[in-house]
């Protein structure tokens, strides 16, 4: 049995922020269903309806196309409500609304629903109505002003935690309701805002900001010599390790460890310690990011090696605790796809494939509607699925 196994998922959500919350339920054991349009499906697709995009956000979930525009695609919709336990969308501000398929409505023909809505700025406010995305939602939530060079310009962060970061948290949250649910049979509305969402991730760089008085700065890469990046050997843009000897002992355990006890002991360094990172690393430039990396661990000194995310497909480390998953896609053969860090002991859920578009209509409405043959068929003729 799976963590998630009983828990049913109606998946109307695209791109990002909301596909990563019903795939991470997915990988629990979930049985998630996920609604796309008969024509394009999640735009998150792209032009050709398997992008890697898509398919990095949307595995172990089923697809079934219906034209929820249409009223028969709308009752076939509504037709399923009871089935299932959670309903979860992240659409612009009204579109579920237009579609007659709010949480008011579904709650009359499924009283103990539990309805996720993520939104860039929540379901209220003076905001509530603009569209969001991933970077526009780190930009509101202070994540640009906190990344670059202490004087440069706000930057844009490389990881995708406004959408990523978002669906992650409303998972939680569902799993919350759904305990709440077997406990008391009743269901709810979860809305998050995925700029409040955003602030979580921020909390630790927040702290020099003295509870909100006066804004954090921009730090870049940090120049103190025991928290900081150093070249290694080699002439690739990601030759680097990063170093945090945070601690008084861990630095003089990085400075044994390089041979530069001088480092600490003299004290033309203790007075100049802007001098000590370009001590450090000429040790570093002598070995490949790799190697510091091992001999610095060892040594009980933290230090990561800068990976690409080539790199992290290849790592013999990841390999090892079977993180990197090779599976066979219909149309593009053999991909390799990096799992879910948390392993639950008493539930393993293997990595499948994101589903072709509409994949399993057929599939899901015999199962829970008992509609096949010429009812299927008239369906397909008319574009409702």
């Amino acid at each position: 049995m799976t963590a998630l196994e009983g828990m049913r998922v109606l998946d109307m959500t695209q791109y990002e922020a909301g596909t990563s919350c019903t795939q991470a339920l997915a990988w629990l054991g979930a049985d998630v269903v996920k609604i796309e349009s008969p024509e394009r499906g999640d735009p998150g697709r792209g032009p050709h309806g398997n992008s890697e995009y898509f398919i990095l956000w949307n595995s172990n979930k089923r697809s079934i196309a219906i034209d929820l525009k249409s009223e028969s695609g709308r009752q076939l919709f509504l037709d399923l409500v009871p089935k299932f336990d959670v309903f979860v969308e992240n659409y612009g501000p009204g579109v579920v609304e237009r579609l007659q398929i709010d949480y008011e409505t579904l709650r009359t023909i499924k009283p103990d629903i539990i309805y996720g809505r993520i939104k860039g700025f929540g379901l209220t406010g003076p905001w509530s109505d603009y569209k969001c995305y991933d970077m526009v939602a780190q930009a509101v939530a202070g994540a640009f002003s906190i990344t670059g060079e202490p004087e440069g310009p706000p930057m844009r962060p490389g990881p995708t935690m406004g959408d990523a970061g978002s669906g992650v948290q409303m998972a939680l949250a569902i799993c919350a309701a759904y305990i709440q649910k077997l406990n008391t049979g009743k269901g709810q509305l979860i809305e998050l805002s995925m700029q409040e969402a955003m602030t979580y991730y921020l909390r630790t760089s927040m702290s020099g900001g003295q509870f909100g008085d006066r804004p954090a700065r921009r730090s870049g890469n940090g120049q103190w010599a025991g928290s900081t990046l150093y070249r290694c050997l080699g002439d690739d843009q990601n030759d680097f390790v990063w170093i945090m000897a945070v601690t008084p002992k861990m630095f003089r355990t990085l400075c044994k460890t390089i041979n530069r006890m001088d480092l600490i002991e003299d004290e033309h360094f203790r007075e100049n310690r802007h001098l000590v990172k370009a001590e450090v690393e000429k040790w570093t430039v002598q070995r490949d990011k790799y190697e510091a990396m091992r001999i610095l661990a060892e040594a009980g000194v933290p230090a990561g090696a800068v990976l690409s995310t080539k790199e992290l497909h290849e790592n013999t480390h990841l390999s090892s605790r079977g993180f990197v998953h090779e599976i066979e896609h219909p149309e593009i053969g053999k991909i390799k796809l990096l799992g879910m860090a948390a392993r639950l002991s008493e539930s393993e859920v293997p990595i499948r494939v994101a589903p072709m578009l509409g994949e399993h209509t057929e599939e899901v409405l015999n199962e829970e509607l008992d509609i096949d043959g010429i009812e299927l068929e008239e369906l397909r003729t008319t574009g409702v699925i």
